[in-house]
């Protein structure tokens, strides 16, 4: 990576976030693909165990995964703390503003078909994926490992991906090299990186993760919340008075995307933006809407997203402990002269 194919909140671990405005159509490269770690990359393992509740447990090398059939899915992954930076007053966590998203190919074999293969015992319930990375969160005394579980019915989804190959090439280290999980729909905490293990669990599992992290409340955080992003312009632009065409991005694990809507005014008026055909199901959409000014001065540009089942993006933030789920509009103001 160069030093401008990201934008760094930390070194080590590492965590940067895409840089949106260089983004052209659905794929994200995997060099500007945001990065989310919360500790140091470990050495790469080449062996997966599966075991816990199941009939037969398993020791796998990556080949044994590489020779089950392949899937191919385009995924949108976006960190649950995406837009923390702009909740006042700051609440605790990594910064990220808007960037904390990215789109890429995966390819990996199906979850479900090594699950199968160690026969999961029917009094299994979850799924726990422990990643190779391990350290001291704050607050902590002690060492651990990243952990997350899965409810055994969303683990057996075929669309859950064993991940060894990013954009058709390998997974680079920084993304999860050589093995990962793929959530698709969900946020980007629930993809684990660098996965060593799977075990299965006759319980539901209480790590610091799964209970002390990414949850709001009581409700553990899964699907993406609705969201549109405008890429172009960028906010402090200064246009020439003539008409211009406004771009971004939109997308959602919750529902389909129905349309993108844009204001000109800081969100008194909206208009139906032009919503690109879906890419792939898990992927975010590209939509542009043109703008022609009327007079100089500054423009507020606001764009939300609309789901067929009528949820709409939310103009105001929203709040919570650790800042998850802020998917509000974020207004982009350009000046006209």
């Amino acid at each position: 990576m160069s030093a401008d194919d990201l934008i760094y909140l930390s070194r080590e671990p590492l965590n940067a976030e895409t840089p949106l405005e260089r983004q052209v159509g659905v794929i994200t490269p995997a060099a500007r693909h945001y990065v989310r770690d919360h500790f140091a990359i470990p050495p790469a393992t080449d062996r997966i165990a599966v075991d816990g509740a199941v009939r037969t447990p398993l020791d796998l090398a990556l080949s044994d995964i590489r020779s089950l059939p392949p899937r191919s899915l385009v995924v949108t992954l976006e960190c649950a703390g995406n837009g923390r930076a702009f909740l006042d007053p700051p609440v605790p966590g990594e910064q990220w503003r808007t960037g904390a998203v990215g789109t890429a190919e995966w390819t990996g074999a199906s979850l479900r078909a090594v699950l199968e293969m160690a026969e999961p015992l029917p009094t299994a319930v979850e799924v726990l994926c422990v990643g190779a990375d391990a350290g001291i969160p704050a607050g902590m005394a002690a060492r651990i490992s990243y952990e997350r579980s899965l409810p055994i019915g969303d683990a057996l989804h075929d669309d859950v991906l064993l991940a060894y190959a990013m954009n058709g090439g390998d997974i680079p280290p920084e993304h999860g090299a050589p093995l990962r999980l793929i959530v698709p729909g969900w946020y980007g905490m629930a993809s684990v990186k660098w996965l060593s293990r799977l075990h299965l669990l006759e319980r539901r599992f209480a790590g610091f993760f799964q209970t002390d992290r990414y949850t709001v409340g009581e409700r553990p955080l899964r699907e993406i919340a609705t969201r549109a992003l405008i890429t172009w312009p960028r906010d402090g632009e200064r246009l020439a008075p003539r008409p211009f065409v406004a771009r971004g991005y939109a997308w959602s694990g919750r529902a389909e995307l129905a349309r993108v809507e844009l204001s000109a005014d800081g969100g008194r008026r909206w208009r139906q933006a032009t919503l690109a055909e879906g890419f792939a199901r898990y992927a975010w959409r590209q939509w542009h809407a043109d703008i022609a000014p009327s007079a100089s001065g500054q423009l507020v540009l606001l764009a939300r997203a609309v789901t067929s089942a009528g949820t709409t993006q939310p103009l105001q933030e929203v709040r919570n402990e650790r800042g998850y789920e802020n998917n509000a509009a974020r207004p982009v103001r350009i000046e006209i002269a």
